[in-house]
């Protein structure tokens, strides 16, 4: 079973759309990441159920 997927969202510093693996054997996660094109830090919230994400986040790091 693969427990990862990738999420797309655009991201809150420059706008651009990026993704981002989720891993969808942790229910709730908090964490920051960098954007892979203008390297600031994205906080991260995800919530996943059932093996889907159910909501997620991306904010000013």
């Amino acid at each position: 079973m693969d427990e990862l997927t990738e999420h797309g969202f655009e991201c809150p510093h420059c706008g651009e759309p990026i993704t981002m693996l989720v891993d969808l054997s942790v229910p709730d996660q908090e964490y920051v990441e960098d954007c892979e094109v203008c390297c600031n830090p994205i906080g991260v919230r995800v919530r996943v159920r059932g093996g889907a994400v159910v909501s997620f986040d991306a904010a000013l790091g």
